[in-house]
């Protein structure tokens, strides 16, 4: 049996808070890259301290390879005191794209007419320009995952207890939590995953069990609301 002796815990984390986060009201940000904020930085700092606090020591790092993902990994491994620690970027973990719908207004891109088509192709509706459907989020995400650690014989014998931190985005961590614990994908817009929160995940030899979701009491250290601004 491959999972027989094999523990891995899972934390999947969101990114602080970035450029686009705190320009609300479009579809999609205009830069699909866009970087932390100041207060994204700060959430991403009190993370790792938490982890630090904590004594939450990682076996493996990854990172979507955009910046705002690798800004709060570097940020959060930083503040763990463990900066010159390597970390893999991926490509296959970025957020959900929708090139059509960069830089334009909700009310545009979610009038009744295309909204109504959405909702009755669900989660196979792509966006303009070439866009991901939820399913093909959750695909590739999948196949990561699969292909990196669930399957990987090589891994296994490595690490059979493993400990990993996923850094990546809010739409595509949603689709993968559909595909780990088959809920109706009419669900997905339906989680809340904060900036730099984590959501924690075993999977052994009985499958994938969940933790707990949407974790930001780090943010809470402060004694302000979680979504302080650190601006002067």
């Amino acid at each position: 049996m491959l999972h027989r002796d094999f523990r891995c815990e899972f934390y999947f984390i969101r990114h602080g808070e970035s450029a686009s986060n705190a320009t609300p009201g479009f579809a999609a940000g205009k830069n699909f890259d866009a970087p932390l904020t100041p207060l994204g930085v700060e959430q991403a700092r009190l993370l790792g301290k938490r982890f630090q606090k904590e004594k939450i020591v990682f076996d493996r790092i990854y990172s979507s390879s955009l910046q705002r993902a690798v800004q709060t990994t570097d940020t959060m491994m930083d503040s763990m005191q463990c900066a010159h620690t390597s970390f893999t970027q991926v490509d296959a973990i970025i957020e959900q794209q929708v090139p059509g719908w960069r830089g334009v207004p909700m009310e545009e891109a979610f009038a009744p007419e295309p909204l109504a088509y959405m909702r009755g192709k669900g989660i196979d509706f792509v966006g303009p320009d070439n866009g991901e459907s939820y399913r093909m989020v959750r695909r590739r995400m999948a196949t990561w995952i699969e292909n990196e650690v669930i399957y990987n014989n090589q891994f296994i014998a490595k690490y059979p207890s493993a400990r990993i931190a996923i850094i990546g985005h809010g739409n595509a961590t949603r689709c993968l939590f559909q595909y780990i614990m088959g809920f109706d994908s009419l669900l997905i817009d339906r989680i809340a995953l904060d900036n730099t929160s984590i959501s924690r995940f075993i999977f052994d030899s009985r499958g994938w069990s969940l933790v707990s979701m949407n974790d930001n009491s780090h943010l809470m250290d402060t004694g302000r609301d979680p979504n302080f601004d650190t601006r002067p």
